[in-house]
């Protein structure tokens, strides 16, 4: 059981790493189509069908492309499709939800401060809010509504804020933030996978047919490339907010979620605008900068954590607690961690616990045992550069409370 907690925080790793990997390749990939399909330029002698070329320079060459709306008149011999950066990021970033929060669902999932629920009807309501947030937006994007960019972009975010509020009524702030990110990637994803690819293998199809393609297709999945471009940092954000307590663990963290995706927004129609030659749109950062600025200020109004430290010890806190060394383990944490990991940190240069994890009490140290564990006992990650001087022996009996007690 103790070796299964630290092969199980590795392929936590593992899968964290693989869904880093092709982030960024689906993300570089995406941020590169949309530049390009924004600069190409129209001149005079282009081939029958082709919309716009565009001349790059990169690695030592230079790089001739022309884009066709539709199809070009011959099937090229060779045709590279951009799916499975998509498909593998949403694949092993669902993996990372079920090995982070569905098996930690004690911890990192639910917070019984917001909403006291079992980890299954918990993790029943996370897939539940996958699904129903694609099928949501897809019917709004096949709607009457979906005939103006504007207004249903206007929509989408309403939506959005309203999941950002609804998420930290059920979940830690923590996981409330991660859900909201991975409705969204979902979305863009299912964008690629149930709309995109189909409507490009449509176009393919009736090619090889010697029909002439219908352009619908392309322009359907132009927009929910558009959609996916823009919401790209928000998610982006989302992701990497589960380091920043400040973040997710205070009364306002709906409304920070809301605000970063404005945020994400100025930026991608700054760069938008700029890959288009249609000006230089400054103006979004200094918007953005402001709307960052409000967000500093929200998270500190007030100055209470909202989020991890539970109202209750749980059984296995409990059981920790219960254990014969933990008298000298609560000591070890209060002397060498709780100066830190505090309700008010004493700590030089810390103003909030790291990552929200409170160390005073009996039941909070027996809630984060495992994480004591990996972290300060079969690791010296904890303390960062052992500034608090905690010692081999400490260290052992840190490995044989939890070994013990499990």
């Amino acid at each position: 059981m103790n070796d299964f907690a630290i092969i199980w925080e590795w392929l936590s790793f593992a899968a964290r790493w693989l869904h880093v990997i092709t982030g960024i390749a689906w993300i570089g990939s995406s941020f590169y189509f949309v530049a390009l399909d924004l600069g190409l330029r129209q001149r005079p002698g282009l081939p029958a069908g082709a919309h716009g070329e565009e001349w790059q320079v990169h690695g030592g060459g230079f790089y001739h492309i022309q884009k066709y709306l539709v199809a070009p008149a011959e099937m090229p011999e060779h045709l590279t499709w951009f799916k499975w950066e998509s498909y593998a990021t949403w694949m092993s970033g669902f993996a990372m939800l079920a090995i982070v929060y569905y098996a930690g669902a004690d911890l990192f999932l639910i917070d019984r401060n917001v909403l006291d629920i079992s980890p299954m009807a918990a993790i029943g309501l996370s897939i539940a809010s996958l699904v129903l947030g694609w099928l949501l937006y897809d019917a709004l994007c096949k709607s009457p509504l979906g005939k103006s960019d504007t207004l249903l972009m206007l929509v989408l975010y309403a939506i959005l804020v309203f999941l950002a509020w609804g998420f930290t009524q059920i979940f830690s702030g923590r996981a409330a933030f991660l859900h909201l990110g991975a409705v969204t990637a979902t979305i863009m994803s299912a964008n690629v996978f149930l709309v995109i690819i189909p409507n490009q293998k449509i176009v393919v199809a009736d090619l090889i047919a010697g029909c002439k393609p219908d352009p619908k297709y392309g322009k359907i999945a132009k927009t929910r490339s558009t959609h996916n471009n823009y919401l790209t940092l928000p998610v982006l954000f989302l992701m990497l907010s589960n380091h920043y307590p400040l973040a997710f663990g205070t009364e306002f963290n709906w409304v920070i979620a809301a605000l970063v995706f404005l945020i994400g927004v100025l930026i991608r129609h700054y760069f938008n605008t700029n890959h288009a030659r249609k000006g230089n749109p400054t103006w979004t950062w200094l918007v953005a900068a402001i709307l960052f600025v409000i967000i500093m200020w929200l998270s500190t109004v007030p100055k209470v954590l909202t989020g991890e430290p539970q109202a209750a010890a749980s059984s296995q806190a409990q059981k920790f607690a219960a254990s014969e060394h933990f008298p000298a383990v609560r000591d070890t944490v209060l002397g060498r961690c709780a100066m830190c990991h505090a309700a008010e940190p004493a700590y030089e240069g810390i103003h909030i616990a790291p990552k929200g994890v409170v160390l005073e009490s009996d039941a909070q140290i027996g809630e984060h045992a495992r994480e004591i564990y990996l972290q300060a006992g079969r690791s010296h990650a904890m303390p960062p550069g052992n500034v608090t001087q905690i010692t081999p022996e400490e260290r052992k009996l840190l490995v044989a409370w939890f070994e013990g007690a499990r």
